[in-house]
Order: C-alpha cells, then structure tokens, then sequence
C-alpha cells in the first residue's frame, strides 16, 4: 500500500514539527525507495531558520537542560580528536552570531568564509543562519586572484579566513570586514579583527527578524570544471 503524502494539517504549525514529520517519513521508509519517493513532500514553512528551529530545539534537550550528545567529531590525520556536543554548539554560535553582529554582520550580507575542517567553521555556518547572512564557502587552497574574484562578484562585506590565510587579501581592495580565526602568539594583523573575541560575547542570541522560505542561505562559486 502507498503512504499517503504528509501534509501541513497532520502536523502542528509549528515548522520545526513539520520538518521532524518530514523526517521521520523517510526514516520509517529507509528502505522502501518506492514508499518513500511517493509518499514524500517537502515541507514548505512560510517561515523557517534550520540553525534556530531545528539545531537548537535540538540542543535544549528534552528536559531543557541541554543535549550532551556528540554533534560534531572532528578527526585529524596526525590522530588528534575535538569533539562539541549539540549544547555546546548551540551556545558557540550564539556567541559567534551576536560577536558577528557587532562586527556588522547583517541579514543577506554575503560573508566569505575560508577555513579547514575545523570548529570554527560550523560555529560560522550555525551563527550565519542565524543573522540570515549568506555564506561563500571557499577553500583555502584558493588564491588572492580567486579570492579577488569571489569578493568582487559575489559582493562580499566579510571574510572569515585562518590565520595563515590574512596575507592572501593584502593585494585586494575593498571596504569589507576582515575577521581572522587563530591569529596566536603571532597576533592580530593590522585592519583584522580576531574571531576569538566571540567567545566573551553572551552565549544567549536573540534574532532580529524572521526567516522566510525564500531569503538565500549560501553562494557557491563552482571550480569551472564544466566551463
């Protein structure tokens, strides 16, 4: 028998129960390619932002008291291990969003974010949802003519870049915010501002406005490999 298609009326209003709904659909039919192809519908809020309603419903835990669990495992290749649970990131990127916010970081700014496989960087993509501001993901095997390119055309006010990084954009002009991450004994460069700061920031964020289902979440520069 084919499942019937959720629709809004099964489920509360509330977006983050419809995209739970959605969710659990598919996990029932995981391997029922056919059930699942038929009966599924993506949900469709007027409203909905996947770091506040989602990420974070799922860190408050559901005694309120916070989700212990594992979210983030990140290992390297020399072996070493860092680990942050749903809580802690929760809390990180309230940090890191209302630092950004004081930085000028406002919703729909395009914010270009060059770092490694490190906490940082999924700390800037939860605190980026939730100011609404639009990520450049960029590799840091990018050069300053690349990085030239991505600022000017994809419109960039921040860049969000690794310490080693800093010297690639001396060369390129531009009134846009430069925040590094990891600056160390070396210190903060000149004209930066060191992301660290954020972590003195208060780990409660309040948003400044809604997110509609049509606002942009991300701006990709694709390698050229198809021309």
């Amino acid at each position: 028998m084919t499942a019937r298609k959720p629709r809004a009326a099964d489920v509360t209003a509330d977006p983050t129960e419809r995209f739970r709904a959605a969710r659990d659909f598919l996990l029932a039919h995981r391997e029922d390619y056919a059930t699942a192809y038929a009966g599924f519908d993506w949900p469709r809020p007027e409203r909905f932002n996947w770091a506040l309603d989602w990420f974070d419903r799922i860190a408050e835990g559901t005694d309120g008291r916070g989700n212990d669990r594992v979210a983030l495992h990140i290992v390297e290749e020399d072996g070493r291990r860092v680990s942050r649970t749903f809580a802690e990131l929760s809390a990180r990127s309230n940090r890191a969003a209302n630092w950004l916010r004081e930085q000028g970081v406002r919703a729909e700014d395009r914010v270009v974010v060059m770092l490694g496989n490190q906490v940082e960087l999924w700390e800037t993509a939860l605190a980026a949802m939730k100011l609404r501001a639009v990520v450049i993901p960029a590799t840091p095997l990018l050069g300053p003519a690349d990085l030239r390119d991505r600022i000017e055309r994809g419109r960039a006010a921040h860049v969000i870049v690794r310490a080693e990084d800093t010297g690639k954009f001396d060369a390129i002009p531009g009134g846009f915010t430069r925040i590094v991450v990891g600056a160390g004994p070396a210190g903060v460069p000149a004209g930066w501002s060191s992301y660290e700061e954020a972590y003195d920031r208060s780990a409660v964020f309040e948003p400044d406005g809604a997110t509609h289902a049509d606002d942009p979440l991300m701006l990709y520069f694709t390698s050229g490999t198809t021309a």
